[in-house]
């Protein structure tokens, strides 16, 4: 008779926990893991990855910095103080931008490390950041877009001056700021009202995560819709093409401005098709997604700073500018900032 009870029990913790895996969302898998949204691109199992190709094909690769890329440092610092009582942009470097909106100054994917890998490893930039990280102005929210070295620097997260900013990033991440005040896990679709005038909204992306062997898409990855006045403002999470983009264009367009990684591309000959990556749009599929989202303007970001990829370096500010007209804008509402440039919102959004 107590075999009855005990399998009414057993029965009942897996009738539950089937009705809770039926009710989680596509992105959830059974294994605590993520994926991207239904319908995503996949990755070509042609692809026979090797750092060595890898290693050889980008020491071909010449590192020739034109003088219109890097503004000098001294001019980057009165530039700030300077705009410290307007809505403004700045451009780092890579992800990591200065995004001031009214009192609140927002810092992304903030990456101040020589290099994007763990410890001493991994890319060195070849240009370093436009001001230091005890120079930045203080910052109201720290934005995470994903784990990769390359957004995720671990150095810059322990030596950030302003721990008491407020942290927003996708699911699983907080770990990684337990000596911060006020950190916020978001799933996709969900927001947090940061103030009476910034909203924030992690919105889904094609996208993967990864900083070990062991933790292949353990923590979530997501674009940022910030949302002030009336205005938006997507800022992407390093993102392929993917049909969610119409989707998102359809809910939340149209979108003001959208920040969206340009380089990045080019991994061949270890994948099979040159310039295309599953992972990360090229200029003109940066160009595409821009479109979906029915966006009036497009910042151009995640490129002229390390190496990654296998791409000229300057080629995807040349090929986004160029390719502007054949998704509908003009060449100006393709926009590229110099490392170190601070524009006014009301220079952008006009």
């Amino acid at each position: 008779m107590k075999k009855f009870p005990t399998l009414i029990l057993i029965t009942i913790f897996f009738s539950l926990d089937l009705f809770a895996m039926e009710n989680k969302p596509y992105h959830h898998l059974p294994d605590g893991t993520f994926r991207n949204p239904e319908g995503s691109p996949e990755r070509d199992s042609n692809v026979k990855w090797s750092y060595k190709i890898f290693n050889e094909e980008r020491k071909k690769i010449k590192i020739e910095i034109p003088e219109d890329h890097v503004v000098p440092r001294i001019k980057v610092l009165k530039d700030l103080k300077d705009n410290e009582n307007n809505d403004y942009i700045a451009w780092i470097g890579h992800a990591t931008f200065l995004i001031k909106l009214g009192n609140t100054t927002i810092i992304t994917d903030p990456v101040f490390s020589k290099n994007t890998g763990p410890l001493i490893f991994g890319p060195k930039r070849y240009v370093p950041p436009a001001v230091n990280l005890n120079e930045i102005p203080p910052v109201d929210l720290f934005l995470l877009t994903h784990n990769h070295y390359d957004h995720q620097d671990m150095s810059t997260i322990r030596n950030f001056p302003y721990k008491k900013s407020k942290v927003i990033l996708p699911l699983k991440l907080g770990k990684y700021f337990r000596s911060y005040k006020d950190v916020n896990e978001l799933d996709w679709y969900q927001e947090i009202k940061v103030n009476d005038n910034v909203k924030v909204t992690l919105l889904p992306a094609v996208h993967w995560s990864k900083r070990s062997l062991w933790d292949t898409n353990k923590t979530l990855w997501g674009n940022f819709l910030i949302e002030y006045k009336g205005k938006k403002i997507l800022f992407a999470c390093d993102t392929g093409y993917g049909n969610i983009y119409k989707e998102l264009g359809k809910k939340y367009g149209p979108i003001d401005i959208t920040f969206i990684n340009i380089g990045a591309y080019n991994f061949f000959p270890m994948m099979p098709v040159k310039d295309k990556s599953v992972y990360h749009t090229n200029p003109e599929e940066a160009l595409q997604v821009a479109q979906d989202l029915k966006s009036k303007k497009i910042i151009g970001m995640h490129w002229g700073t390390v190496v990654l990829s296998l791409e000229p370096i300057m080629e995807p500010r040349e090929r986004f500018k160029n390719g502007a007209e054949k998704f509908g804008y003009k060449k100006n509402d393709a926009i590229i900032f110099k490392i170190g440039e601070v524009k006014k919102l009301s220079q952008i959004i006009n």
